[in-house]
Formats: C-alpha cells, structure tokens, sequence
C-alpha cells in the first residue's frame, strides 16, 4: 500500500455538534436521532423518536445530518460512530456530533472505519474528559486529534472489503425484520376472539440482580437491557463476566432457551427470546418469564407480551417515577394476558418457532462476520494487513 499520512481531524472534516436539549416526542415527523442508534458503526433508527416538523427546524437550525457524515457520540458511549444513510431527514440527539468529510481527501466510508479503528479508539481513550459523572470528548480540542489517512484508491480498497461485510449484515437484517414482522401479523391474526388469561398462571416471573458485575473481554453473557430489540437479543449491547462470577450472578435465576427476556426499568414493553445456545445472567432492571406449561411456548409467550393488548396494559399499570418509569413486578403475575384458543396453540407456536428459528440464524451468522470485521478492520485501517489477504477471508464469509 501507499504511504499513509498523519494528518489532524480538522484537515479531513468539518465538525458540528447538536442541540443540547430535548424536544417533545412524537408519533411520527423527522427523526430525532439517538446515541444508542449508534450500534456496531450502524445507524439503527429504531432506537430513535420523532419530533414535530415545527420543531425539526428549530432543532437542525446549528447543523443538518446529510448522507455520509460520520455520526458520533461526544458525551457517553464514547467511540461509538455510525455513518448517515441517504433519504432520511433527522436532526441530531443530545450528546451527538458529526463529522462532515472532504471528499477531496477522505470518503465517507472510510472516515467512519478509520474512527473506529484502534488507532483513533486509542486518542479518544487518551484524550477523553473524565468527569465524575460522563467521559466526555472536547469537542473545541477534537479537530486538532490525529488520524492517519492513506491515498484515496487505498480507502476505497479497504471500504470494498469491510462493506462487503456491512452488505451481508445489512441483508441478514432485513431477513430478521422481515420474520418479525410477520411473526407478529400471524399472533395478531390468531388473537382475535380470543380470551384474557392469568398471566402467573401461565409463566413464571423472575428478576434479575440488582448490581453489576465486573467486566471481562470474554466469558458469560451479563445481558443488557439494550439489548432487548422488540422481539430479538442483539448480544452485541451486552457486556461478559468471568467463570468465576457466573454463579453468583445467576444465583437469582440462570435464563434458559425460550424463556421472556424484558426490561422493568426504562425501555418498557421490550422483550426477547433467550436463545438456546447463550449462556448468560440477566442484567440490572432486567426480569424473564419462564413458561409453566407446555402448551405456551417461549415464542407464543413472547408474542402475547408485544402484542397491543399486552402493551397497552404495560403502559397503564407503568408507575411513573421522579427519574425512571417502572413496572410493577409483584403484581405482575396478576396482569391479565390475550393468548389464542388452546386448539389454535400448538399450530401457531410451530408457525413462531419456525420464523423465530430464522431470526436465531441470522443473528448467530451476523456475530461471526461482525467478529471477522472486528479482527480485519484495524489492520486494515493501519495498513498492517494487505488488501488481497483480506478479501480471501471475506470471500469465505460471504
């Protein structure tokens, strides 16, 4: 490869942060775009709300997101980046900047990769402002941080072979939404006429522990309530504990394959299947529900909880705190909950199981290619590792 220059941030980009305040929500308007919408270099737009279109002028009045800036997190989460995607007109978040490139010297793509790379990972590490609340990066300080930049032919060598990768992910999502949503059209269809059950009668209730653990880079899953995606865990918002420590955590309740993931503080209503192949302890503010008989499968159980009857007694029986919204967990059991006629059961839970088993399989085949864009990626945006070699492994990915 060419030789690689050391240039400031400031020379290959323009930098503008967002509003510092919060707008009204809304049902529907423009998207007002969230940090955790920054997921693995991606933009997920459904951990972000709406505001009003009077409001989206006022709020994208300092900068207005265009396709192909590099979104990214200055306050918390910091390192996380994602690059904007054309046709959608949002207005930054709280705690959100972005990072407009010149393409005269460095495209889009790449600028995003070479942002999470270990290299500029490693001057966030150093130059961040730790407070004794967030870490935060200065965002007066940030257009004089380096990075290193090769020739434009270079980047978009390497921006082929890790989009390769991003395209392939990108189509295994589209599949796993796909599933989703017709998983839940067909538990919509089969609860009509159908009668309210005793939840507790049903399944279970278990919480989870009340502490976090310490870290570790591999071992168990310790979940995370980020990780609760409206029907499907992205183990990717979760963190890992030691061996060591597993049994302690999981002292409480260990989840088991097929059983209800769900969130009782903040991020009400999500919920999850526990696949059969991760081994893991709930997270803080995290409770399951383990089916008691064995006509109510871990995907009917999932699907009476995110159906509209379920969420609407969700929001009515939320105890709404001075800083988080709360479910209350005694009571639950006693909740009331729409599942189909028991002779319509067993036909509707093969029907789950089998979109469900689709949505288990892109998800399992999306962790092994994000882990091979983890391993090429900063050698790639080092230039310690040649192009040609790279593409042979992705090759056998995709």
């Amino acid at each position: 490869m060419s030789t690689w220059a050391e240039l400031d941030l400031g020379d290959v980009c323009r930098i503008f942060d967002g509003p510092h305040a919060t707008p009204t929500k809304t049902a529907v308007g423009p998207w007002f775009l969230s940090i955790s919408s920054l997921v693995g270099g991606r933009l997920a737009l459904e951990e972000s709300a709406h505001l009003s279109e009077a409001d989206y002028e006022r709020w994208s009045r300092r900068v207005t997101p265009e396709a192909g800036d590099v979104l990214f997190s200055y306050e918390t989460r910091l390192g996380d980046a994602a690059l904007m995607p054309p046709d959608v007109k949002a207005c930054l978040g709280r705690r959100m900047g972005l990072l407009r490139p010149d393409r005269a010297l460095v495209s889009p793509e790449f600028l995003l990769y070479a942002y999470m790379g270990p290299e500029f990972q490693r001057v966030i590490a150093e130059r961040a402002v730790h407070g004794a609340t967030v870490d935060r990066i200065p965002l007066v300080d940030l257009p004089k941080w380096p990075i290193r930049i090769p020739p434009l032919g270079d980047q978009q060598a390497i921006v082929e072979v890790l989009g390769a990768l991003d395209d392939k992910v990108a189509l295994n999502e589209g599949i796993r939404n796909t599933c989703l949503s017709l998983a839940g059209a067909c538990y919509e269809d089969a609860e009509k006429g159908s009668a309210a059950e005793v939840l507790g009668d049903l399944a279970a209730l278990f919480d989870g522990p009340h502490a976090t653990p310490q870290k570790t880079p591999i071992g168990p899953w310790f979940l995370s309530i980020s990780s609760l995606k409206k029907g499907y865990l992205d183990l990717a918002e979760s963190a890992h504990l030691s061996e060591s420590e597993f049994p302690r955590w999981t002292r409480r309740v260990q989840p088991q394959g097929g059983d209800v993931l769900f969130s009782y503080e903040t991020r009400l209503g999500d919920a999850a299947l526990m696949p059969q192949e991760v081994r893991g302890s709930l997270g803080r503010r995290m409770a399951l529900l383990r089916s008691k008989t064995a006509s109510v499968s871990g995907t009917l159980l999932l699907h009476a909880y995110l159906a509209p009857s379920f969420q609407e007694e969700i929001k009515r029986r939320t105890i709404h705190g001075a800083t988080v919204d709360r479910l209350p967990l005694k009571e639950m059991p006693g909740w009331r909950i729409f599942l189909p006629a028991v002779g319509e059961r067993e036909r509707l839970s093969a029907e789950l199981d089998a979109l469900h088993a689709t949505v288990m399989q892109t998800a399992n085949e999306n962790r092994t290619l994000a882990d091979l864009r983890d391993t090429l990626l900063p050698q790639l945006v080092t230039g310690k590792l040649r192009v040609k070699d790279a593409v042979r492994a992705v090759e056998e990915a995709v």
